[in-house]
C-alpha cells in the first residue's frame, strides 16, 4: 500500500472518528442538559423550554420558549409570588464543552436572550424588600448553571405586581441591555454590586414606577452608558386630585407635579467605594420643566424644625457632587389655598433659567467652594427677575446671602396670588425693586429698595369677596405712600426665622418686610 493511500485512509478515519465523537458528544450532552438544567438544579425556580439545540461545531446552544417560575409554586398554584419569566428564545456562543461536560456548568463568552417577559410578584408594595435579595435570590443561584462574559438582551420587559390590588409597582417596556467584561466571584458577591463589568450600555421605553402611595412616575425613554444619562418625557404625577391628596395627609405638605421634556447627565462616576455609594457628575441639563407647587392650609401644621439647603446637603451620608445644575427654558407654578372656597392664590414664573455651580454633599469634606445659584425668569408672565444666591454647606451656622432685582413690574398681576389668599389687590407699577440679604439659620439682615409709581390698594368683604370694602380701602390708601417720587426709596430688614418654616417662607418674609417699611 502506498504513502498516499495510508494517509488517505488516515485522514478519513480521523474525519469519521471526529464525526463519531461530535454525534456522541452532541447526543450526551443534549442528555446532560436536561439534568442540569432540572436534576440539578439548585436554585428556587424550574426552568423548562420547548426546544433545545446543540452544536459542538459552533460551540453554541439555542433554547426557544423558556419558561421559569419558582419551585414552591407548584404546591399552591392559587396564589403566585416571586418571579414568573417567559423567554422567546436564548443562544449561548461559544461555551466551554468541559465545563459542561465534567463540572455540571455552562461556562461561556456570551448569552443572547431575546424577548424576555419577567413578571415579579409581590406581597406588599416595596420594589424591593431586601437590597441583598437580587444576589441571593437571581445571582447567585444561576451562576452555578451559567456563567458567561457578555449579556446581551433584546426587546425584554419587566413587571412589579403588588398582589393586593393587582397594580404596578414597576413596569419597564422594550428594554436592550448590554453588559459586557462580567466577572461573578465570591468575593464579588460580598460587594454591594454583586457584578462587576467592563462596560455596559441600557436602552428601555415607557418606564412606570410608584415610589410611594401619593405618586407616581413616568419615563418616555432612557439611554445610558457608563458615563452619561438621557431621559425624555420624565414626570411626576400625584396619585389623587388635591382635595383627595389633602384629605390624606396628617399634616402640612406641598403637594408636586413635575413634568420634563428631557435631561442628560454628562461624565457620570458612580458606585460603591468601601461599601459607601457615591455619585459624581461632570453635568445635569434639564429641558422645558414644567413643575407646579401646591400648598393647602387646611391640614395641621408640621412644626418639626426645617433645616436650610446648607445642612440638607451637609448631613447627607454619602459623597455626592455635581459640577453644574442647569435648568432651561422652564416654566414654576406655587400654589397656596386657605381652603376649597375662593381658589389658590398662584404665582408664576415664566422662561425660568437656573445655572447651580459646585452642588455637593458634606461628607468627608473638609473644605468645599461656595454652591451658587443664579436664576432669571420672567415673574407674573410680564416681569424680569434675576436672583444670585450662595451659600457654603459646610457652615454650621448655615449662612447664606441672595439679592434679587425685578423690574418694571405692573403690581396689578399680584391680584391672582393676593385677592383669594389675602383678600386684596393692587394696582400701580413697580419700576425697580431690588433686595440684598444675608441669614443664617437664626436670622435675616440686609436691605432692600423700591421704585414705584401710582400705588393703590384695595380690600374686600370677607363675607362677600367680591365686593370691595370701601371704607377700609380709603384707610388703606391714606396711609400708603403712593409714590416714590422718581427716586428709590430704601429700608433696612432685620427678621428672626421661624424654624419649622422653610427658606422660601424666610425670603419671603424678609421681603414682605421691606416693603411694608418702604410702602407704609
Amino acid at each position: 500500500m502506498s504513502n498516499y493511500k495510508k494517509i488517505a485512509i488516515g485522514i478519513i478515519s480521523v474525519f469519521f472518528f471526529v464525526i463519531l465523537v461530535n454525534f456522541g458528544l452532541n447526543f450526551w450532552i443534549k442528555k446532560q442538559l436536561p439534568k442540569l438544567i432540572h436534576e440539578k438544579n439548585k436554585t428556587a425556580y424550574n426552568i423548562n423550554y420547548e426546544k433545545i439545540e446543540v452544536s459542538l461545531w459552533s460551540r453554541n446552544i439555542y433554547a426557544e420558549t423558556l419558561l421559569v417560575h419558582p419551585k414552591n409554586q407548584l404546591k399552591n398554584t392559587t396564589a403566585k409570588t416571586g418571579i414568573y419569566t417567559k423567554i422567546e428564545s436564548i443562544t449561548i456562543k461559544h461555551f466551554n464543552i468541559w465545563d459542561l461536560a465534567f463540572r455540571d456548568i455552562i461556562q461561556a463568552e456570551s448569552i443572547i436572550i431575546n424577548k424576555p417577559e419577567v413578571i415579579l410578584y409581590k406581597k406588599n408594595n416595596k420594589l424591593l424588600n431586601n437590597s441583598k435579595s437580587i444576589k441571593t435570590q437571581i445571582i447567585e443561584p444561576f451562576r452555578k448553571i451559567i456563567a458567561v462574559s457578555n449579556i446581551y438582551l433584546n426587546e425584554g420587559s419587566i413587571d412589579v405586581v403588588a398582589l393586593k390590588n393587582d397594580k404596578p409597582i414597576l413596569s419597564v417596556k422594550n428594554i436592550i441591555l448590554k453588559l459586557e467584561g462580567i466577572l461573578i466571584t465570591d468575593a464579588t458577591l460580598k460587594k454591594k454590586i454583586p457584578v462587576e463589568y467592563q462596560k455596559y450600555a441600557l436602552v428601555c421605553d415607557s418606564l412606570y414606577y410608584k415610589p410611594s402611595a401619593f405618586y407616581h412616575l413616568t419615563i418616555g425613554k432612557i439611554s445610558t452608558e457608563k458615563n452619561f444619562l438621557k431621559v425624555k418625557n420624565f414626570a411626576l404625577l400625584p396619585e389623587y386630585n388635591r382635595r383627595e391628596f389633602v384629605q390624606k395627609l396628617e399634616k402640612e405638605k406641598d403637594i408636586y407635579t413635575l413634568k420634563l421634556d428631557s435631561a442628560s447627565v454628562e461624565k457620570i462616576d458612580w458606585g460603591f467605594k468601601n461599601d459607601r455609594f457615591f455619585f459624581k457628575a461632570n453635568s445635569i441639563v434639564a429641558n422645558h420643566l414644567d413643575a407646579n407647587i401646591y400648598r393647602n392650609k387646611m391640614p395641621k401644621d408640621d412644626l418639626s424644625k426645617k433645616y436650610l439647603y446648607n445642612a440638607l446637603l451637609r448631613k447627607i451620608k454619602f459623597p455626592l457632587k455635581i459640577d453644574t445644575l442647569q435648568v432651561l427654558k422652564s416654566k414654576l407654578v406655587y400654589e397656596e389655598e386657605i381652603d376649597f372656597t375662593k381658589g389658590p392664590g398662584v404665582l408664576t414664573f415664566d422662561h425660568f433659567n437656573l445655572q447651580a455651580t459646585n452642588i455637593q454633599s458634606g461628607f468627608g469634606l473638609k473644605k468645599a467652594d461656595d454652591l451658587k445659584i443664579k436664576v432669571n425668569c420672567r415673574f407674573m408672565k410680564n416681569s424680569p427677575l434675576d436672583v444670585d444666591w450662595r451659600f457654603n454647606i459646610l457652615d454650621k451656622k448655615d449662612s447664606f446671602h441672595i439679592q434679587g432685582t425685578i423690574a418694571n413690574f405692573d403690581v396689578a398681576a399680584l391680584a391672582r396670588f393676593t385677592k383669594p389668599y389675602m383678600n386684596t389687590s393692587f394696582t400701580g407699577t413697580f419700576g425697580n425693586y431690588h433686595f440684598n440679604f444675608y441669614g443664617n439659620d437664626a436670622t435675616a439682615t440686609g436691605n432692600a429698595s423700591l421704585e414705584y409709581d401710582d400705588l393703590k390698594v384695595k380690600l374686600y368683604q370677607k363675607k362677600n369677596p367680591e365686593k370691595e370694602a370701601k371704607i377700609k380701602s380709603a384707610i388703606a390708601n391714606l396711609v400708603l405712600k403712593n409714590d416714590s417720587d422718581d427716586n428709590a426709596k430704601k429700608a433696612a430688614v432685620e427678621l428672626d426665622r421661624i424654624q419649622e418654616k422653610s427658606f422660601y417662607n424666610f425670603l419671603w418674609r424678609s421681603i414682605a418686610e421691606s416693603l411694608k417699611k418702604i410702602l407704609i
